[in-house]
């Protein structure tokens, strides 16, 4: 198992899904058990990448080759580096405990455990995959288990919520897939002749060969890129499928969808876009910052008008992953490596602010948050859980979210000091609808018809302490996930600059 432990880890929840398709669906309780050992495996071999990762080489580990189509040169290639094993490890945490999150879903279990587990196989092999072709069907795979879970178990308006993300995903897959196509066919394997969808290699290569030597179509190249990465980090004006989405989800999809699928987006860049077009990367890097910068204060404005919890929820995940894009784009050590540790950081923020919100709609079956007030009288425990996602969010020292938007402030002031003037602006514009979230759901006296809502309970805990901890330990000591990362982020940054 060790000696292809990455297949394993891609591949295993998708035996889960098999047993679980077989098992008669009034076994509900056996069909969740199966699903959280279907994601427990995966989750104990990621921490056994965590610890085996070796933190000194930039190039990739683990790696697995076996050829797949011959007529086509499509390799079965995998492989992890600094870019890619804190999402593999993202992944890994966020399924499983979104398995026990789950636990509440009584209406067709046995589909959605399937699709849940189907879709776990689709992320966790994008973060893995080295061929090109094998990255776009793992792409693929994932887009219609979401689409299931969310317009079958999602909430009132699931019908339009799906179909608005499929269609924006699909509109952004068809534009990776013509660059993708444009890559394969301008390109050629030196040993071989034939023409590859090799991500290592094409990386040497730069594609510097036939038609794509153009400047011209190596920068619609990385446009077209662009936007089909743009539409799942998501970046302003291709956001707007994502708060239909989150507010029709269901609690666990909320999660899957603000946790892993955004990061996706920037991932995407970070592993084809920068050391493919690294010259177009350059070109547009000023262009990428301006949009780091509108998403921080656009997302952030949009969160504090919203009424409902969920909402202003989905729209933090817009303002926080402006800092991903902001550190990236600078290229420097400090702001690059800020953006990975950002997209790990908010991966578990916001997985545990959904979680909270799925915990008071159970509960109150209302999202409205001036509907609440004096909840920290009736729910201590789910008060204090709540603050520490809430301050971990706005930024608070101490938390993880702290030092990853402090590290891309530091790397983007470098290069963009105005940019980063204005963007700081977003910190402020976050804490303030944080606290006055805060303030009108848990302070002030408590409302009589809500003297009766039960603390949190055990299970509901089992999946928001772990983050916790995670937020608390990254927070006062981010150096075990930084030197993950550091020594691939700062050879990615020398290939882009050419340094």
């Amino acid at each position: 198992m060790v000696s292809h432990i990455l297949s394993w880890l891609i591949f295993f929840p998708l035996i889960g899904a098999a047993i679980v398709a077989i098992v008669p669906r009034h076994q509900h309780n056996l069909i969740r058990w199966i699903s959280a050992g279907a994601t427990a495996l995966p989750l104990a071999l990621a921490i056994k990448v965590f610890v085996s990762f070796d933190r000194t080489t930039s190039g990739f580990q683990f790696v697995e080759r076996t050829e797949w189509i011959r007529a086509f040169n499509i390799h079965y290639y995998l492989g992890i580096d600094g870019v890619s094993v804190t999402m593999v490890l993202l992944t890994a945490l966020l399924c499983f405990l979104c398995i026990f999150a789950s636990w509440g879903i009584t209406k067709g279990v046995k589909g959605f455990f399937v699709l849940f587990l189907l879709l776990d196989t689709g992320m966790m092999g994008v973060f893995c995959a080295l061929d090109f072709f094998l990255f776009y069907v793992f792409w693929e795979v994932m887009l219609l288990p979401m689409y299931f879970l969310i317009g079958i178990w999602g909430g009132p308006r699931r019908e339009y919520a799906a179909i608005k993300f499929f269609l924006y995903t699909l509109l952004g897959s068809v534009l990776m897939l013509l660059v993708m196509l444009a890559f394969y066919f301008f390109s050629r394997d030196p040993l071989t002749g034939k023409h590859t969808f090799d991500l290592v290699l094409l990386q040497q290569q730069n594609v510097h060969i036939g038609p794509l030597t153009s400047m011209t179509l190596r920068n619609v190249c990385w446009i077209a890129l662009y936007i089909g990465f743009a539409i799942k980090v998501p970046v302003f004006p291709f956001h707007t499928w994502l708060p239909d989405a989150h507010v029709e989800a269901p609690t666990p999809i909320s999660v899957i969808l603000a946790g892993i699928l955004l990061k996706m987006g920037t991932y995407g860049i970070l592993r084809i876009s920068y050391p493919l077009l690294p010259d177009a990367t350059r070109h547009f890097a000023l262009f990428l910052a301006v949009m780091g910068m509108i998403n921080i204060i656009y997302g952030a404005l949009c969160a504090m008008a919203q009424k409902d919890v969920k909402r202003l929820v989905a729209y933090s995940s817009i303002s926080h992953m402006g800092f991903v894009l902001l550190g990236m784009s600078s290229f420097t050590s400090e702001g690059i490596n800020g953006a990975v540790l950002q997209m790990f950081n908010h991966g578990t923020i916001t997985a545990m602010l959904f979680l909270i919100v799925g915990v008071i709609y159970d509960r109150a079956h209302h999202r409205d948050i001036e509907g609440f007030g004096g909840l920290a009288h009736q729910m201590p425990r789910y008060s204090v859980i709540t603050a520490i996602a809430f301050f971990a969010a706005l930024g608070l020292p101490g938390l993880s979210g702290f030092i990853s938007e402090a590290l891309v402030f530091i790397g983007a002031f470098q290069t963009y000091r105005m940019l980063t003037i204005v963007s700081a602006i977003g910190v402020v514009l976050t804490a303030g609808y944080i606290l006055w979230t805060m303030q009108r759901m848990f302070l002030g006296s408590l409302k009589e018809k809500y003297k009766a809502l039960p603390e949190i309970n055990g299970r509901e805990l089992f999946t928001l302490v772990p983050l916790a901890v995670i937020v608390f330990f990254v927070g006062v000591y981010p150096m075990p996930v930084l030197n993950l990362i550091k020594t691939s982020l700062d050879h990615l940054n020398k290939l882009v600059t050419g340094g």
